[in-house]
């Protein structure tokens, strides 16, 4: 949905509500995942991304904010059993903290052309999301897909009843990283038509870019660690560096 004023003109407080703040790499230590989880919390994301493994870690730094979790199962690769991913989803969707859960979708089968497979997998995890009240937001790695089957992994989210679809996992290899371009997410909003909301993540590095996506209606991004203090334009420095 479009903003009802410009992006340029938003305060840091009303442009962090449109991030979920990255903290997936595997290579993470816990105290680096307390340390970006506090960040996001003081920033006012929306949510902090995390492996579904830290929840117990990190709900306590989130308690009593705004800020919630958001568990990003069957990481990075979407190809479990539904079986499994609906196991994921009902693990993390007890939490209280939790009101929004990712999801990979078997983007294989999206390149072979299997959407009845792809509508049925994302069925069973967005049931078992609503089930416990949580939304959930669809990865169709966007990077490894041509156009039409953006479209059409966008219409098999929808008729599976998903609140998001997604563009990335930031975690691709084998293809040109793209990632949230402009000309991606004009494509998924025309297919959801409104039907459900659009998500972009993987290479909204600049305050630009990110800009110019909430201008076009974009509803939530995911930015990495370094580059939320880039796109907030918040002057501090990033309590880690790093070239993601």
């Amino acid at each position: 949905m479009r903003p009802s004023k410009k992006a340029s003109e938003m305060t840091v407080t009303e442009l962090a509500k449109y991030i979920d703040y990255s903290v997936l790499k595997p290579e993470f230590t816990e105290q680096e995942i307390i340390d970006l989880t506090k960040d996001g919390v003081r920033l006012g994301c929306a949510t902090i991304c995390i492996n579904p493994g830290y929840l117990d870690l990190c709900e306590p730094y989130v308690k009593g904010s705004e800020t919630m979790l958001c568990p990003v199962c069957d990481f990075p690769f979407g190809t479990s059993s539904s079986e499994s991913k609906v196991k994921q989803i009902e693990i993390a969707a007890k939490y209280d903290t939790v009101k929004e859960i990712d999801v990979v979708a078997n983007f294989g089968w999206i390149r072979g052309g299997m959407y009845d497979k792809v509508t049925e997998d994302i069925k069973a995890c967005a049931d078992m999301a609503h089930q416990y009240g949580r939304k959930l937001k669809v990865i169709f790695e966007t990077d490894a897909l041509d156009e039409e089957q953006v479209r059409n992994a966008c219409q098999c989210a929808v008729k599976a009843g998903a609140d998001f679809v997604k563009t990335s996992t930031g975690f691709l290899t084998g293809f040109e990283a793209h990632g949230a371009t402009p000309e991606i997410i004009k494509v998924m909003m025309e297919e959801v038509d409104g039907k459900c909301q659009v998500k972009g993540s993987g290479c909204i590095r600049t305050r630009e870019h990110f800009l110019q996506l909430i201008d076009m209606g974009i509803d939530r991004m995911g930015v990495g660690y370094k580059s939320v203090p880039v796109v907030l334009d918040e002057k501090k420095e990033s309590i880690m560096h790093d070239n993601y």
